[in-house]
């Protein structure tokens, strides 16, 4: 393992038909974007907990009683932790401040960005062991599909415009008014609308997942 003093977290929601992927209902129907929502969070957590670069945990919610967490904690190599706090800012803010009183550095990711890649996040952590104080891989929406901090950065979380198309540019301007370094990653792209699933026909990894 390269960096065994670091952490990759995983945030993940259980796969309750009508509470995931809701905009994919429209193609994909309930059932059928919980089902795609149970693809994602097992590929994540094969991709991260394969590339066995940094201990991975997975922070779910509601809690970590799904048969989906529980089978991939007995899979692999996997811490299971439960999301704390009123919203999505706050639930990852806590999630790094835990792991960072012990970790030198911290990658923050999802479970719908699979063209997200283990060089991605090499060089996140590889960067952050440099000193760079945070890292980031923008997405095409306006989003990020990963953020690597190394120390305790709450003012990246409060009162962000999650799921608007600012998050990016608010923490790029966040970080340079507090004097943080940045380094950014290629943009990337997460799916979360129907037509973003036709991308996925070119990501043979996840093509031929079975989990």
């Amino acid at each position: 393992m390269q960096f065994p003093d670091a952490r990759i977290l995983i945030f993940a929601k259980a796969p309750q038909a009508g509470r995931v992927k809701t905009r994919l209902v429209s193609s994909l129907g309930a059932e059928g974007a919980a089902d795609f929502h149970r693809k994602c969070v097992r590929f994540a957590v094969a991709q991260r907990c394969s590339a066995a670069l940094a201990p991975v945990v997975l922070y779910a919610t509601p809690d970590t009683e799904s048969a989906l967490f529980t089978g991939l904690a007995a899979k692999w190599p996997l811490e299971l932790a439960q999301q704390q706090g009123a919203d999505l800012g706050e639930r990852m803010y806590r999630a790094a401040r835990e792991q960072l009183t012990t970790a030198r550095a911290v990658l923050l990711t999802g479970t719908d960005a699979p063209a997200l890649q283990d060089a991605h996040l090499q060089l996140a952590l590889e960067r952050l062991y440099d000193d760079v104080d945070v890292v980031m891989q923008p997405a095409e929406d306006g989003g990020y599909v990963m953020l690597g901090l190394r120390s305790d950065q709450p003012q990246l979380f409060d009162e962000m415009p999650w799921g608007s198309d600012q998050v990016a540019r608010e923490t790029r301007q966040r970080c340079a008014s507090l004097g943080l370094t940045l380094y950014e990653l290629p943009q990337s792209w997460d799916v979360d609308r129907p037509q973003d699933l036709d991308r996925l026909s070119g990501l043979e990894a996840f093509s031929t997942f079975q989990g």
